[in-house]
């Protein structure tokens, strides 16, 4: 442990922490309904525009594992409040930008910096809360995020609809700063000393289990991340407002923090597997709906039960990724949201060409496909490795931490 640092138990996030993961979130969506906006602003393709998404989502989760040795080495709390300051500055530039190449290479600096909130909130949880009653923590922190993705792609979307794109990148980097002073109050919890950074990253990418979550991660990212992207921009390919469209996407935030309340609860009982299995066959369901017909109800109702794919699936994936490689915690959960993003930025890219032809179904029905092998893989693997430790074979807090 750092010599200086004394014990520091929690039963959940503090506020500051929670409204640091809100900003991240709302800044890391937002920019989904006003993909249309900037492309007619800059008078470029959708195509072309969609670069401002998926460079940010590349940078956000190819940055995690700068992040998490850093968090692991530093401290979480100061390398949150440095990445805070950092967001705050690229995202008032992103605001001020003429043209497209220079937008893109700010949102992918604000990418970057934000990217840090999020992994290492989640591995303060891990650092402060119980490991029996990690997952239900993750959770609330869930909510906390699936209100700022709600308010993002609503409130977001009507924002940009009487403001323009600008202010909606401009609200969130003066929040990011207000953020970054409030942490100055939160106490930072003692970590594991580690050695050079090749042993360190060596220790976690040598654990197949933890290669295999980092695995799922980034199929979970392209299959909902990525393709989610493109629910607002479907409605809008129909002549459908930018505000309209992100009040039909905003009850994925609504579905988010609905089913998290659920899972905290289910989570008692439910072994983790049956979690994930529940969460894949809403992703899947939420898919087939949108690709079947595209239109304000549909589009409503398949963000809605993709959020509760989220819940499920994502918090048992993400608790899982917080026990793997306890003594590499930060690092391990870092290169799992490097995942997942890398993941969603890859999906961004290439579906990008199919939603500027129209082809929504095909690409919606593409997304569905992939959930079903995603579901069974993650739910078996789950299963398997919760079983591992009546044979010894895991860490003492993996063993302690696995209820099912």
């Amino acid at each position: 442990m750092t010599p200086s640092a004394s014990p520091v138990t929690l039963a959940k996030p503090p506020i500051a922490l929670s409204s640091a993961c809100f900003v991240s979130s709302f800044d890391r969506f937002a920019v989904t309904p006003m993909l249309v906006l900037i492309a007619v602003d800059l008078n470029v393709s959708l195509a072309t525009a969609v670069a401002v998404a998926s460079g940010y989502f590349l940078a956000y989760g190819l940055s995690q594992p700068l992040w998490g040795v850093l968090s692991d080495r530093f401290g979480r709390l100061r390398v949150m409040r440095t990445a805070l300051v950092g967001a705050a500055l690229t995202g008032l530039a992103s605001a001020l930008m003429p043209e497209l190449g220079t937008l893109v290479v700010a949102r992918i600096v604000a990418g970057a910096c934000f990217g840090a909130v999020i992994p290492t909130s989640l591995t303060y949880v891990g650092d402060t809360v119980a490991v029996a009653v990690r997952q239900r923590a993750l959770s609330d922190l869930m909510g906390v995020m699936a209100l700022a993705t709600a308010t993002a792609t609503g409130i977001g979307g009507l924002l940009g609809d009487l403001t323009g794109w600008r202010v909606v990148f401009t609200v969130p980097a003066l929040c990011a700063l207000v953020c970054a002073l409030a942490l100055r109050g939160v106490p930072e919890p003692p970590r594991a000393r580690i050695g050079g950074l090749g042993r360190h990253v060596g220790t976690v990418l040598r654990r197949p289990w933890a290669l295999l979550v980092f695995a799922l991660a980034f199929v979970e990212g392209a299959v909902l991340l990525g393709t989610m992207a493109f629910l607002a921009t479907a409605l809008q390919h129909q002549g459908i407002s930018t505000a309209v469209a992100g009040l039909g996407t905003a009850t994925y935030g609504i579905g988010v923090w609905l089913f998290s309340r659920l899972v905290m609860r289910l989570s008692r009982g439910w072994p983790v597997w049956l979690l994930i299995t529940a969460g894949g066959a809403q992703m899947c369901a939420g898919y087939a709906i949108v690709a079947a017909q595209v239109s304000v109800a549909t589009v409503t109702v398949s963000a809605l039960v993709l959020g509760g794919g989220w819940s499920f699936m994502h918090s048992s994936l993400q608790t899982w990724a917080t026990s793997v490689v306890p003594q590499a915690r930060g690092t391990t959960v870092a290169f799992f949201a490097a995942s997942l993003f890398v993941g969603g930025a890859a999906s961004s890219w290439a579906a990008g060409p199919l939603a500027e032809d129209g082809s929504y179904p095909l690409l919606f029905g593409l997304a569905a496909a992939v959930a079903v092998p995603l579901t069974v893989v993650a739910a078996l693997s789950r299963r398997r490795y919760g079983l591992l430790p009546a044979k010894g074979s895991l860490p003492a807090e993996g063993a302690s931490g696995q209820p099912q």
